[in-house]
């Protein structure tokens, strides 16, 4: 299992890569793609050794691993995902939105969450995770369990390990796959996407050792078909998250004619993600926003703290975004992934 430095790290690296946004863990500038230094069937005996080492049963490892073959289709598509770490300028936020939250989003949503609503009401309230969230994440993430991808995860992951590129983060996938095969799931239930996502909501590997949960009781989480696991997981990794109960991501904001936004703009510099980061201002309360004139188009009490976010410039929508967008961020560090959830989960609910 890798270190935690951002849950998201771990599922921006296997979705598919958003407009303009740069996985979590990608180096902030372009490198020369790493040379493989041994042939794959080599590089897989030293995979197939530390899950060996982490207690994974050779039944298990046998049958994840043989024929394997590295899948340059993977290699292909892990070095030319689109990024904008370089780049001038952000595209606009609008088209991203009209196209990841349109009606057939919203419906299907809506259909599932009322569906499902006791449910989604019970997890609500053992996670404070609200249910039009985790909704959003699973239409988002999978088109409501409709498309989640075909990719032998062990393929993949062996493949991606063996380039070199990212070798210990897809190392530690490998591993973390193997222990979860040990649990008794076939090589056929594991596929997913080309960088090793799988199930309802894309968990990789060692987040789903972490962090996916039995949500009906009979002592499985499965991420695969069961929709109450799939939900109570997704809630589990926002409370991990830091998902405060009661409060929403973040609400439409007045700004008012000539309001410099760019003099408010964070002078803190993201570890991790931060072009996604640069956007947002300094923090401020509700009550001290409004005191500069802009204002929350929404329920927040005066002494919420609150980022402003007007990502098209003056004359465009803006927001207040509270702590709780953060925490979609950590699901994938991309502004238009986590601004399109937060939209779609309001429609949902609304």
């Amino acid at each position: 299992m890798i270190p935690r430095l951002l849950p998201a790290a771990c599922l921006a690296l296997a979705a598919a890569v958003l407009f303009g946004t740069t996985p979590a863990l990608a180096p902030a500038t372009a490198q020369a793609p790493a040379q493989p230094d041994l042939p794959f069937d080599a590089y897989l005996e030293v995979l197939k050794a530390r899950a060996r080492a982490e207690g994974v049963s050779s039944a298990t490892i046998d049958r994840m691993t043989a024929g394997l073959t590295a899948n340059e289709r993977v290699i292909r598509l892990d070095r030319n995902q689109p990024g904008s770490a370089t780049a001038a300028g952000y595209p606009p936020l609008a088209p991203y939105i009209a196209t990841h939250v349109n009606g057939e989003r919203i419906g299907s949503g809506r259909r599932v969450f009322a569906e499902h609503r006791d449910l989604l009401a019970r997890i609500e309230r053992e996670t404070g995770v609200p249910g039009g969230i985790i909704i959003a994440i699973f239409g988002h993430e999978t088109s409501y369990g409709r498309i989640k991808g075909d990719f032998d995860l062990a393929r993949s992951l062996a493949t991606l390990a063996w380039e070199g590129r990212r070798r210990e983060l897809f190392a530690g996938e490998f591993v973390a796959l193997m222990k979860i095969a040990d649990k008794g799931y076939s090589r056929s239930q594991l596929v997913g996407s080309y960088a090793g996502a799988f199930g309802n909501p894309q968990f990789l590997p060692s987040v789903y050792l972490r962090l996916a949960t039995d949500g009906d009781g009979d002592g499985r989480a499965d991420i695969f078909t069961n929709l109450a696991d799939t939900f109570a997981s997704i809630a589990n990794y926002f409370r991990d998250a830091g998902w405060r109960p009661g409060q929403p991501w973040g609400v439409r904001a007045y700004v008012p004619s000539g309001f410099d936004v760019d003099a408010y703009r964070t002078r803190l510099v993201a570890p991790l993600c931060p072009r996604v980061h640069e956007r947002h201002s300094v923090w401020k309360t509700v009550a001290e926003w409004r005191a500069l004139g802009v204002v929350a188009q929404g329920g927040l009490a005066d002494d919420v703290m609150t980022s402003l976010f007007q990502p098209d410039g003056p004359g465009a929508p803006a927001w207040l975004l509270t702590g709780n967008y953060r925490a979609i961020l950590e699901y994938n560090c991309s502004n238009y992934y986590a601004m399109s959830v937060g939209l779609l989960a309001d429609e949902i609910v609304n």
